[in-house]
């Protein structure tokens, strides 16, 4: 077998970390390192392979396209990794296993799982990152967080608790919204960015705006997952149908911009937990889930949400957004 040219194993983690999170200091949290250790690794990353991975300002750092396609390659390969290396027997409690959305979890949920920590420092909590089926005890899951519209539902084993209402619009860099006039058909023309795993994003938006067509882009784009995409658009790619909840730490922080503002979606994220006996600790996190669903702030000039109805029956599958 031909020896492998592979770059440093770490500086590609380095670089996998930030492509997630998109935020060099997010990446060094997770880590365990400094911000500059991180940044190291990604310019002797840089320097090996001759390739600009990184633009931009440091304060607003981004990929470029070569650095997104490796990170889209990268982020499997190490789940692969991940799932093959054998664990010691856990000591101590069981962790309570969330079963989430990739691109929410790392948005919203991990964001604020702090406060539940500190609020529960005896429940250890272990975030399954998922979009697809799952089993409650087969997949070891004692609650899933997924997207879902009022009526859906396969499943009677699970309770539904609608904790977050969607809201969806376009997003983009500032520097590409600066290029011109940002009404609806410019933003519709601009090169258009989508993702595998929800394909109808901008059909479902164009619904929700009462707009009679979808115009044609410029281009279009596919990735693999949402948090690709959303770094895509950070780094002026085209523009991207995103959620408000997966959106709004990039737009606090300066990196995306809505000029359209966000529409009133047909889904909520809802927590799921068994139907039949989930644990204390599940239905703590739900109820913590609920607080924080209800103190997170709506996008600007948008109205409050109407409450969920009856229609939200016991489920455990679902349509959802990665």
């Amino acid at each position: 077998m031909a020896r492998r040219q592979l770059p440093s194993l770490n500086a590609l983690r380095a670089f996998e970390a930030f492509g997630r999170h998109g935020r060099m200091t997010l990446a060094a949290d997770e880590l365990c390192v400094t911000h500059g250790a991180v940044s190291r690794q990604i310019r002797q990353l840089e320097e090996h392979l001759g390739v600009a991975l990184t633009e931009g300002p440091r304060t607003r750092l981004r990929m470029t396209e070569a650095g997104l396609k490796l990170a889209q390659a990268l982020s499997p390969a190490f789940d692969q990794i991940e799932a093959a290396v054998p664990r010691p027997a856990e000591a101590g409690p069981r962790p309570l296993v969330v079963s989430c959305l990739p691109t929410f979890a790392m948005k919203w949920l991990i964001p604020r799982l702090p406060r539940f920590l500190a609020a529960h420092p005896d429940i250890p909590v272990r975030v399954a990152e998922s979009n697809g089926p799952f089993d409650f005890r087969d997949d070891q899951i004692d609650l899933a967080i997924r997207m879902r519209r009022p009526g859906e539902g396969d499943y009677p084993d699970s309770a539904a608790e609608p904790f977050l209402r969607h809201y969806h619009g376009p997003v983009m860099a500032p520097e590409l919204a600066a290029t011109g006039v940002m009404d609806f058909e410019s933003v519709c023309a601009a090169p258009r960015l989508q993702t595998r795993t929800y394909p109808q994003s901008w059909s479902d938006w164009i619904r929700d705006t009462d707009a009679e067509s979808l115009p044609p882009a410029a281009r279009e784009q596919e990735f693999d997952h949402f948090f690709y995409m959303l770094e895509a658009a950070a780094a002026g790619l085209g523009v991207a149908v995103a959620p408000w909840a997966f959106a709004q730490r990039d737009l606090a922080s300066g990196r995306l911009v809505a000029p359209l503002g966000f529409a009133l979606g047909q889904t909520w994220i809802v927590a799921l937990t068994p139907r039949e006996g989930a644990s204390p600790e599940a239905a703590l996190f739900r109820d913590w889930l609920l607080e924080e669903g209800a103190s997170t702030p709506l996008p600007p000039e948008a109205l409050a949400p109407p409450a969920p109805d009856a229609s939200f029956a016991p489920i455990t599958r679902s349509r959802a957004l990665s």
